[in-house]
């Protein structure tokens, strides 16, 4: 699998060799059944990028081949001296959703109970914090009520500040199967007329970062023209009275968001149907992301949408986000306990034999926290599976931090963060390696090796153990193997709100997939915090649903709770030495940073036929002196442009793209120069950065890029 729709495909070996010799859907896997992306073939198959196959030290300022066990003690050397001498926040450890839910585990286990750091998380902060962080608010446990058996059931499908067409094809085909239904509807809601925008029903353009003002404008012209559950609301939750009170005005809203309020109206009238309201890194990745993310879950909990075949449906990013969240003690301790409860503490500290006073007193302050602190506090850093280099705001800085610290970088391609590296671990992939992820709808399925690694490679899990050996005896009784591993912690999660206690891998064998909540060998969870009464009670008249259905929530009360939040001021807006909105999407064939789908060519900035007009002085031509092929008709092709923030500029090739609107710039995620451009202010609550608004400006590029461009192309 290659993102958190978790299909499940079967892999081979070549015949000779390492790596993977074909891959295909798997037919007999319930996630996907058969279905498969180019993107997630591709990219496992065949994949672009360095593949690391030779461990490497920094000797004399280069990289060079040694063998594993040197450069693993090298690596504990480091790492060990750091704690020794300076203490458990000496160290810094980063994860990844691009980690089996067993060696995400190890890693939590290592960080949190080996070290004892506060300075551990996730590149998932960097993409599911704010979401998270709502359904914590909301229903006192994150991960999201509905499962991909609801996308059927449902009559409206609401997808805002997400590209599902391009970020997840599987489950956006369901999405659109669903939509096409004569009873049913598609709505974008979304700056860019994006690829899912192309084929949806209704397009709703709001201004970059206007989803906090548009979800109240909705909201409040929900409950001026009566649109509100009632009974659900009086039943199931707390808070309306205090939100309502605290509304804007709908027209005054519209109009901060930018829109009409004839799309208000459209949308409130949509919500009157069974509705999946589907959000994703437009949403998330703001300063105001947990509060944007809160507004759409209140739109869901104000009309009675928390029903099978609806509700709010937060949409993962990479393959084990969900995973990460659930086990690795990044944020709660495994199976989401409360990371400050002193009972879970103890309870985790018992499984683990270590003594709870190691355990840090908070989780940590994010990926950016960490950054901040390498050089004060943090003295070493372990890098696995993850690039900061590429994939942090403001990497410009995010480099010159870790020129100064002693890095430890685990990975299977060669990135930009191994450039900066002291040691670097190959480890293995996807196809490589035994275990188990965890989708977005809370599904857990099993992965395994098709083929063998070189030598030197080993998996995340068997190095993660190999440096707890050699820097924490005894931590993990004995070479840690992926079923044992498991076994333990799905031990630890039973009684909890993610409650894997059921799963076993002979589970996972009989039934290939098992959704959580899973605390029986014969359960398996499907909509949460819904019960619904036995199909021959009568039903209601008004809304077709069962007369005694109930809900529970993991909160005080046993409700749901409405959201309070506020809306921030965007960090950087636009000016006259910075007219441009900056934003950053996916592009249908990359994934992540881009490693394993990697191009010479500066990134492609996408503007506007009025943008690209408005600049046109400042581009220059293709240095081969004709225009792009792919242009569209009417278009005048690429050209050569910068892309200036306040903190870096970046040589771009711009394309005029009528899906972009005037005033903002795209740019690809995928690329590792584009977030030298992007800030790091972040979410108060969520620590999440805010990748997509910046000021910028575009500039004439510069002689020598234009040259270097032309000779990559030759």
């Amino acid at each position: 699998m290659r993102c958190a729709v978790g299909c499940g495909h079967v892999q081979q070996a070549p015949d000779r060799g390492y790596g993977l010799g074909s891959v295909r859907g798997d037919p007999s896997h319930p996630v996907n059944r058969g279905l498969a992306c180019q993107r997630g073939v591709s990219e496992t198959a065949d994949p672009d990028g360095e593949w690391l196959t030779r461990p490497l030290v920094r000797k004399g300022g280069e990289l060079v081949p040694t063998t594993i066990e040197s450069a693993l003690e090298r690596a504990a050397e480091g790492l060990g001296t750091a704690l020794e001498d300076s203490g458990s926040d000496s160290v810094a450890v980063l994860g990844s959703g691009q980690q089996t839910n067993e060696a995400a585990y190890a890693l939590g286990k290592l960080a949190r109970g080996g070290f004892g750091t506060r300075y551990y998380d996730a590149n998932t902060t960097l993409c599911m914090a704010s979401a998270v962080t709502a359904y914590y608010d909301a229903f006192g446990s994150d991960a999201p009520p509905p499962t991909y058996d609801d996308i059927p059931e449902a009559e409206t499908h609401v997808v805002w500040g997400a590209n599902p067409s391009a970020a997840h094809p599987v489950m956006f085909r369901w999405i659109r199967q669903s939509a096409d239904d004569d009873d049913s509807e598609l709505i974008v809601v979304d700056p860019v007329h994006s690829e899912t925008a192309e084929v949806a029903d209704h397009h709703v353009p709001l201004e970059p970062g206007g989803d906090l003002a548009l979800a109240r404008a909705v909201l409040a012209r929900v409950i001026e023209t009566d649109r509100v559950d009632e009974a659900f609301v009086d039943e199931a939750t707390v808070g309306f009275d205090e939100l309502r009170d605290d509304l804007p005005d709908a027209a005054e809203a519209a109009e901060m968001a930018g829109v009409s309020m004839a799309d208000v109206d459209h949308l409130t009238d949509a919500l009157e149907d069974p509705t999946l309201l589907y959000w994703g890194m437009g949403i998330n990745q703001s300063v105001n992301g947990t509060a944007a993310a809160g507004a759409l879950i209140d739109l869901c909990l104000a009309t009675g949408n928390l029903r099978p075949g609806s509700g709010p449906f937060s949409l993962t990013g990479q393959a084990n986000s969900m995973g990460t969240r659930v086990c690795s003690s990044k944020g709660s301790w495994p199976g989401h306990r409360p990371f400050a409860d002193p009972d879970h503490r103890r309870a985790v500290a018992e499984t683990w034999d270590v003594p709870v006073s190691r355990f840090p007193d908070d989780p940590g302050p994010g990926p950016v926290g960490i950054v901040d602190a390498i050089g004060d506090d943090v003295e070493a850093v372990y890098a696995v599976a993850t690039n900061p280099v590429a994939g942090m705001p403001d990497t410009t800085r995010v480099r010159e931090k870790l020129e100064h610290a002693f890095l430890v970088v685990q990975d299977a391609f060669r990135s930009e963060t191994v450039e900066y590296a002291d040691v670097v671990l190959p480890a293995a992939t996807w196809g490589e390696s035994e275990g188990t992820t965890t989708n977005m709808e809370r599904t857990v399925s099993r992965v395994r090796a098709a083929t063998e690694t070189p030598s030197g490679v080993r998996t995340d899990l068997a190095l993660i153990g190999d440096l707890a050996d050699r820097i924490v005896p005894d931590l993990f009784d004995e070479t840690p193997e992926p079923e044992s591993v498991f076994d333990e912690f799905a031990a630890l999660t039973a009684g909890t709100p993610a409650d894997l206690s059921g799963i076993s891998y002979d589970r996972l064998e009989a039934e290939r997939a098992v959704r959580w909540p899973a605390p029986a060998p014969d359960v398996s969870a499907g909509y949460r915090y819904y019960e619904a009464g036995d199909a021959g009670d009568e039903r209601t008249t008004t809304d077709d649903a069962p007369a005694d259905e109930s809900w529970s929530f993991y909160t005080e009360s046993g409700r749901a709770r409405f959201s309070t939040g506020e809306a921030r001021a965007l960090p950087e807006p636009t000016d006259e030495s910075y007219p441009f909105t900056l934003t950053t999407a996916r592009r249908p064939d990359a994934y992540n940073t881009g490693v394993r789908t990697r191009e010479d060519e500066p990134p492609t900035a996408r503007v506007s036929p009025a943008t690209a007009a408005a600049i046109a002085d400042d581009l220059e031509a293709p240095a081969d002196g004709h225009m792009s092929d792919e242009a569209d008709e009417g278009d005048e092709g690429r050209q050569y442009g910068r892309v200036v923030s306040r903190r870096a500029s970046v040589t771009v090739c711009v394309e005029t793209d009528d899906a972009i609107p005037d005033g903002v710039v795209w740019l690809p995620i995928h690329h590792p120069d584009v977030n030298d451009l992007t800030l790091p202010d972040v979410d108060p609550r969520s620590n999440e950065p805010n990748f997509k608004q910046c000021a910028v400006r575009l500039e004439p590029p510069r002689e020598q890029d234009v040259r270097a461009v032309a000779e990559a192309s030759a």
